[in-house]
């Protein structure tokens, strides 16, 4: 709603055949681009091109390494071009890319877009937020506050980049998939995404997502995919299993030299030899901290999740179960609109979100929650639309003037 131009982009290649889907599944991508000067728009653009050539251009046999490599290339490719133009220099994107795939769902993410997963009535992100906001609550500063708009990883800014991959991740039928750019999150809540992917078939589902955050003030853009899996076949003969990475023996010398230094210092300072205690404090302090980096170091699941390479989502949960306060909640952002109109003398016919909406309260009364949800889903959509009239009128009007 408020910006010219967009700097998403987006791609969508399903499997179009048996065969292709053995060899490399289904890819979908969103990519969120910043930088002035349309750079934003290019880096996205090359982002979800770059990614979606390379990953099936590419001869690894392992469909990780595939998508992993393709982001890689990507970013190479948007740092080359900020460095040859002024104008683009510094631009960056983020980027999360799904594979539905023989052997499960892949992903590949850098930046704040992100991947949802519905199934049993539980929604999951899937993906960590490279963000200042997520970074610092991994890290145990949750009880601060820190800007939200304030990413910590993008395609194109930098040479080189650390990609987090998850899964493969076990595919079932009825899973729901959803990525998005945070054009979408900073306005929906996950607690409003998880009901309305229940209840809502894909093609209206996008078109709500996309039109409540924009009666919502969209002051971003916003893009979405959603992908629903009809059918998993249970002898696919092709399944490929990732090995973990291998779990290396404690430093026990280490540990043993911190432990010995600290009882060391206790005996000297109870016979009062406070110089030598000294000393032998400082020594557990160091052999302390050498310990901790080579754990952290030989066990890289140790990290704090997000911090590169295969992680392990999962990293929130939502109750997608549909109750009245999601009804409650998208009638209360048409309200809104249409008090703005009602202020601005705006020319929208309401009839037909009257008609729906009461259509709703009926479903309500009946105890048809996900009917009620369907049916003010349809109000959004018909606010949005005459808002959209409202505009081209308002539009029309000030060119003739």
């Amino acid at each position: 709603m408020r910006r010219a131009n967009n700097q998403d982009s987006l791609a969508c290649i399903p499997a179009n055949s048996a065969e292709r889907f053995h060899s490399r599944g289904h890819l979908l991508v969103v990519a969120d681009g910043m930088g002035a000067h349309a750079a934003g728009e290019l880096a996205s653009q090359i982002a979800t091109e770059r990614i979606a050539m390379q990953y099936f251009r590419s001869t690894e046999s392992s469909r990780v390494d595939a998508i992993r490599r393709s982001l890689v290339e990507a970013n190479e490719a948007i740092h080359q071009r900020g460095q040859s133009n002024p104008e683009f220099h510094n631009m960056g994107t983020t980027a999360s890319a799904l594979v539905i795939a023989p052997e499960g769902a892949i992903i590949g993410h850098v930046g704040d877009s992100r991947v949802y997963r519905l199934r049993g009535g539980v929604l999951e992100q899937l993906t960590f937020d490279h963000s200042l906001v997520w970074e610092m609550e991994a890290a145990g500063n949750s009880s601060q506050h820190f800007p939200k708009n304030v990413i910590t990883r993008s395609l194109g800014p930098s040479p080189q980049v650390e990609v987090d991959i998850e899964g493969p991740l076990p595919v079932e039928e009825g899973d729901c998939y959803l990525v998005c750019s945070d054009g979408l999150t900073g306005l929906v809540e996950d607690n409003e995404l998880g009901p309305l992917m229940e209840c809502l078939p894909e093609e209206k589902l996008v078109r709500v997502l996309v039109d409540l955050a924009n009666l919502r003030g969209g002051p971003d853009n916003i893009s979405v995919v959603v992908a629903r899996v009809k059918s998993v076949a249970s002898n696919d003969p092709e399944v490929s299993v990732q090995p973990s990475a291998p779990v290396a023996e404690k430093p026990s010398a280490l540990i043993f030299t911190t432990i010995a230094c600290f009882v060391a210092a206790g005996i000297l300072g109870l016979v009062g030899m406070f110089g030598p205690m000294v000393i032998a404090l400082l020594l557990g302090v160091i052999a302390g901290i050498i310990t901790i980096v080579q754990w952290v170091q030989m066990n890289p699941a140790a990290v704090v999740s997000g911090s590169g390479g295969t992680t392990g989502g999962p990293y929130r949960r939502y109750d997608a179960t549909p109750g009245p306060d999601l009804f409650l909640q998208l009638g209360d952002t048409v309200a809104k609109l249409r008090e703005a109109a009602e202020m601005n003398n705006w020319m929208m016919d309401w009839s037909k979100v009257e008609d729906l909406q009461a259509q709703g309260v009926s479903a309500l009364g009946n105890r048809e929650i996900s009917e009620a949800i369907r049916v003010q889903a349809e109000a959004v959509i018909e606010t949005m639309n005459q808002l959209r009239e409202q505009n081209d009128r308002s539009a029309s009007e000030t060119a003739i003037e």
